[in-house]
């Protein structure tokens, strides 16, 4: 039976008998590529003649003439036609939804594991190239597999010594292979001995001193290992009780003339934020926390940066609501300079210390917003 002359119209034909489009531009998908239509990555690929690669719908690369563009069903068909993978769109890496699926598989089995997979056993797990599965799993996450597996070794040891378990119980609990391991990592991890931490920071002796600047009352506050807070707010007392909650069974110890030379450090940077920060600091987060604040500590006086520009700068593009988090986070005002953080179109947003006190910092600075 001759299909084009049994009465149907051309659109109610099955689409393998459909008439092909005499140029690309007819082509409805065409539109989709111009418009470089997310929704379409994973639902057809196009090639270009004159460069001899083949693409994403939603590529960012210069959209090219229609007369030189092939439209393909598949990769498979695009690399048999002869043409290479684009480099900017890499249209041989999965679609959104299945690399998030496979990265979160790639977690549980982390998780799950008795002892830590290598980054190749995950890799070849999910099929993937060593290079891919870090590449994607640290835009995923906002860590690569070794600090994500650090990451969560570190919350089972923090669990099994706040449950009472003996400190040799929670290291093997952990995952820690041998003990020597287990003590070179603890203290960075607990920010205290473990002994000290199993009994919820009993013992540890915490200096402070409280003083005032022009916006308002700071505290600061050291363990013997640098300052751990630097807290700033509107009474001395309230300031005081957000450090008691923040180390309930620590010492603290307030009052010291010696100490409050240190304040008097933090005071004349916050007034005069050209003379420079330097100080010893304690600062105690986790692996993805640490990242973020490093990337804070990396944003010069005078400058600004949007949450997206920071989640660049640590290799997690997408993580933006957790990097906010991390500022959010952050126990070392001006030390960690989270105030240097705005949304993209340069509005001031959250500052656990007041948004009238972030916007001060910026101008005493001299920052620019964008």
């Amino acid at each position: 039976m001759d299909i084009t002359t049994d009465g149907m119209q051309p659109m109610d034909m099955p689409l393998a008998v459909r008439p092909v489009p005499e140029t690309t531009d007819q082509d409805p998908r065409w539109r989709r590529i111009v418009a470089r239509d997310r929704a379409a990555d994973g639902l057809f690929w196009y090639a270009v003649t004159t460069t001899g690669v083949y693409c994403r719908p939603s590529c960012p690369s210069r959209t090219a003439r229609p007369e030189n563009v092939r439209i393909y069903d598949s990769r498979e068909a695009a690399r048999a036609a002869g043409f290479r993978a684009c480099r900017r769109c890499r249209p041989d890496a999965a679609p959104v939804a299945e690399a998030c699926a496979i990265v979160a598989a790639a977690c549980r089995h982390i998780e799950q594991a008795e002892t830590v997979p290598t980054t190749e056993e995950l890799a070849a797990a999910c099929g993937w190239s060593v290079a891919h599965f870090h590449r994607t799993f640290r835009a995923e996450t906002g860590l690569t597999p070794h600090d994500y597996a650090a990451a969560h070794r570190d919350g089972r040891l923090r669990a099994a010594l706040a449950g009472g378990a003996t400190v040799t119980a929670a290291l093997y609990e952990a995952g820690f292979g041998s003990s020597s391991r287990f003590y070179a990592h603890a203290d960075r991890a607990l920010g205290m001995q473990p002994s000290a931490y199993r009994k919820g920071g009993a013992g540890e002796s915490l200096h402070f001193a409280v003083g005032q600047c022009a916006l308002g009352a700071i505290l600061v506050a050291s363990s013997e290992r640098g300052v751990c807070a630097i807290l700033m707010g509107d009474a001395p007392d309230a300031l005081l009780r957000d450090l008691q909650d923040r180390f309930p069974k620590a010492t603290l110890i307030g009052g010291d003339a010696e100490y409050e030379q240190r304040v008097a450090q933090v005071v004349a940077f916050v007034e005069a934020p050209g003379t420079g920060l330097d100080l010893p600091l304690d600062i105690r987060g986790t692996a993805f926390q640490r990242r973020v604040w490093t990337a804070l500590r990396a944003i010069p006086p005078g400058q600004v940066a949007t949450y997206r520009d920071v989640a660049r700068a640590i290799g997690a593009p997408q993580a933006v609501r957790a990097v906010a988090g991390a500022c959010a986070a952050n126990a070392l005002a001006v030390a960690i300079p989270c105030h240097r953080v705005v949304r993209t179109d340069g509005s001031l947003s959250g500052y656990r210390w007041g948004i009238a006190r972030k916007r001060a910092l910026i101008a005493r600075e001299g920052a620019v917003l964008p």
